[in-house]
């Protein structure tokens, strides 16, 4: 017994020496010019650790060996730092390192083991690389992500990712500056997301990631996420004027209202706005208007507190030619651009105004208090099936509401130490509510009401918590686990019903989320994702008797792998899998959700990114996916419309002497239009491209869309309709056009 007291007490000691001679380190990471902290810089040390920045520009190594050392500091659009640094036996060392900005350059991008950058790593290069000429340009920085417009420009795009024909935001999750886009219960769809309030000139980050892999992110979060920030700061005025085919005309500004920098403070109040107008390519004119205004208020004290209050407004009117049938232009009964009925489009608003409060405090605690509300109004007109139903009058439907959303979130995290091993802990918890008047589907044209198919007034609240946990396994392996609890109050007032009071129900889902980064080489990074996310039901079905499926879930797993093999090459490449355990086929034209039964969807996704030389980029992405239905029979398991095959990429070249061009194609392959494969939404492929040419104080930009000038299918569906002097319906391809070639030139005044 002797014996062994001793040598657990000498082993007790060694350890405690040995411990004693690691060291810890924490630095912070700011911008050399403004002095703000920068979020998302990689820092290295040659012991093969690696750390991101935090919101307020920190980072921090623990359990490192005593001794001398170099920390490699990197961020996109910034110059690589150099640092050297000694740490001492026992103790806190602390840097300060401020980075200057440069051009672009792969050679600074660095590959660490957490998993926040591989999140970072392609959305900070895309931002870079790619033109973002208007807001629809804005969703395809996501690699794979398609949309389709098919009603005169002023509706939310239809969305297609990971096999997903997502509708107008079902199986996506997107935030502006923390802001929900989607909208829950929406007259027209589920998760209803129109991001057309972003002003594509003021969009400084996106961050992404496809899968239900995150615990900040709840309903509607299964194919993906996308969170797009607006700039904290504007480094010089902007004004903007473009005109282009079609009559297309637009205005666009911004401008510093306020901007005060001491040591102490960083604090600038800016404007944005743009005004669009244009016909469009159809033979009836669109007649599309659409105001934007946005103000931005940013304070840093120190780099300890930040308060960001913003306010942002936007108003659209529109005409749209609709979907057209196949028969009908092989016929010449219309034009390839003509219509069946031109009197669709709306009119919609939105109204936000946004708190955020982040604060470093002196306990190590990191927290975040963010608080926000919106005013939405919606005004649809659409007629898909003609004279299917109404062979006098047409089928014309009206979809419209009123909304107001209250949201707040707060968030807390601090750093700590296991085993001497990095670690971080984070908490999170807040609400939304939507309180939506007026909720109605009718029977309509612009010119005649005939009756209420659905009218009412819904109350739809989601609370929400979660906690999440990263820690350093060792400092070539991370781990990032998480749980996040979401609870639904779903109330309903049938008008139509005569109902005074709400129907009433609830439901509460919980979400495990659990992730590995493993970099065995700094230019080897390997991650394993696995999740489970939701997407909720519509309140006016789930308070109907036959509704099944309120919240199902969908579980992901992605194993993935970014590498450097050389300086300026990065490549990104995933294998995926997601299983839904309810497809729900939202027919918002007519009132209804089909339950589609269950699903899965497995693929292949592979990104790349590569310099030339110093001013010659070029970037590739590739995704192919098989999406089945699980409770069909074998033939009559496809789903409709989601995509096989879709492909992006371009050449693009940045020039110290102001010019800049971008060369990029967009591929789509065919996909199945119905269950059976039968009939099938054609594929396309077309040309884009964007040159500019700064000297000066201006900036002289001609882009160009469709250079093939191809003729092409943008939105398509199966649809059955009857046009007014047919005998009997017709099932088959309804589609949209695709935008024939559209030049357009505009010209900027930095001041």
């Amino acid at each position: 017994m002797k014996l062994k007291s001793i040598l657990l007490t000498l082993s007790l000691s060694m350890g405690h020496i040995l411990f004693a001679q690691k060291g810890n380190i924490e630095g912070l990471i700011a911008d050399a010019e403004s002095n703000t902290p920068l979020n998302g810089a990689s820092v290295n040390m040659g012991v093969g650790a690696g750390n991101n920045t935090d919101l307020f520009g920190r980072f921090r190594f623990s359990g490192i060996e005593a001794g001398q050392y170099e920390l490699i500091v990197s961020h996109i659009g910034y110059k690589t730092a150099i640092v050297p640094v000694e740490v001492k036996p026992s103790l806190l060392s602390t840097v300060t390192i401020k980075l200057k900005k440069a051009d672009l350059s792969l050679a600074e991008v660095r590959i660490n083991s957490k998993k926040s950058s591989v999140l970072n790593t392609l959305s900070a290069l895309d931002i870079k690389l790619r033109p973002v000429n208007s807001s629809q340009d804005i969703l395809r920085i996501v690699p794979g992500l398609f949309i389709a417009q098919h009603a005169g420009g002023g509706k939310a795009e239809q969305i297609f990712l990971r096999g997903f024909d997502i509708d107008h935001g079902t199986d996506i999750a997107i935030t502006v500056d923390g802001l929900p886009v989607n909208m829950v219960s929406h007259a027209h769809g589920q998760g209803y997301a129109d991001l057309h309030f972003l002003i594509p000139e003021t969009l400084e980050k996106v961050t992404f990631d496809k899968g239900p892999y995150q615990a900040t992110k709840g309903n509607l979060a299964t194919a993906a996420f996308v969170d797009f920030n607006t700039r904290e700061f504007l480094d010089e005025n902007m004004l903007k004027a473009e005109i282009g085919r079609y009559n297309t005309q637009r205005l666009a500004g911004m401008i510093k209202v306020l901007n005060n920098s001491t040591d102490e403070k960083r604090e600038q109040l800016y404007l944005a706005s743009e005004y669009n107008r244009t016909d469009g390519y159809f033979e009836s004119p669109q007649q599309f208007r659409r105001f934007n205004l946005m103000g931005k208020y940013n304070t840093w004290w120190g780099k300890q507190t930040q308060l960001i209050i913003s306010a942002s407004t936007f108003d659209s009117k529109w005409n749209a030619s609709g979907q057209i049938p196949d028969r009908a232009v092989q016929s010449g009964q219309i034009g390839r651009f003509g219509a069946i009925d031109n009197t669709e489009g709306g009119n919609t608003s939105r109204t936000n105004i946004s708190a955020r409060f982040n604060k470093q405090w002196k306990s190590n605690w990191k927290t975040t208090d963010h608080l926000f509300y919106s005013r939405y109004q919606f005004n649809l007109y659409s007629n898909f099936t003609f004279f299917l139903d109404d062979p006098v009058n047409g089928d014309m439907i009206n979809q419209r509401e009123k909304r107001n959303i209250w949201g707040y979130t707060t968030t807390a995290a601090r750093p700590w130490q296991l085993g001497g091993k990095s670690a971080s802990t984070e908490f999170g918890s807040g609400f939304r509510y939507d309180d939506i008047k007026d909720i109605e589907l009718s029977k309509a044209t612009r010119y005649q009401f005939f009756n209420s198919i659905q009218k009412g007034d819904v109350r739809e609240t989601n609370a929400f918590a979660w906690v999440n946990q990263d820690i350093e396994l060792s400092q070539k392996l991370s781990l990032n686990a998480s749980l996040r609890y979401d609870h639904f109050t779903f109330k309903y007032r049938d008008e139509l019903a005569g109902a005074t009071t709400f129907s009433r129900q609830t439901k509460g889902i919980l979400s495990p989320k659990i992730n590995l980064s493993y970099t065995p080489d700094p230019k080897i990074k390997i991650y394993l994702n696995n999740g489970i996310g939701f997407h909720s039901n519509d309140t006016r079905v789930i308070l109907d008797q036959a509704a099944r499926d309120i919240l199902p879930r969908v579980i992901g797993t992605d194993l993935g792998i970014i590498l450097k093999p050389v300086k300026n090459l990065i490549l990104k490449t995933a294998i995926w899998h997601l299983f839904s355990a309810q497809e729900f086929i939202y027919v918002g034209d007519a009132g209804i959700v089909e339950p589609g039964g269950q699903s899965r969807r497995m693929g292949i996704d592979l990104s790349a990114r590569y310099q030339f030389n110093p001013w010659l980029f070029a970037d590739f992405d590739i995704n192919l996916t098989r999406a089945r239905a699980l409770e069909a029979a074998k033939g009559e398991d496809y789903i409709p419309l989601a995509p096989a095959l879709t492909s992006i990429g371009g050449l693009t070249a940045k020039t110290k002497k102001g010019f800049s061009a971008s060369l990029r194609y967009r591929l789509i392959g065919e996909r199945p239009a119905n269950e059976d494969n039968s009939i099938q939404a054609q594929g396309y492929f077309l040309l884009d491209a964007v040159v500019n040419y700064r000297v000066k104080q201006f900036d002289l930009m001609i882009s160009g869309e469709n250079l093939l000038n191809r003729n092409w299918r943008e939105a398509q569906f199966d649809t059955e309709s009857r046009l007014r002097f047919e005998a009997a319906p017709v099932s088959e391809i309804h589609y949209t056009p695709g935008t024939p070639l559209f030049l357009k030139a505009a010209i900027s005044f930095y001041f």
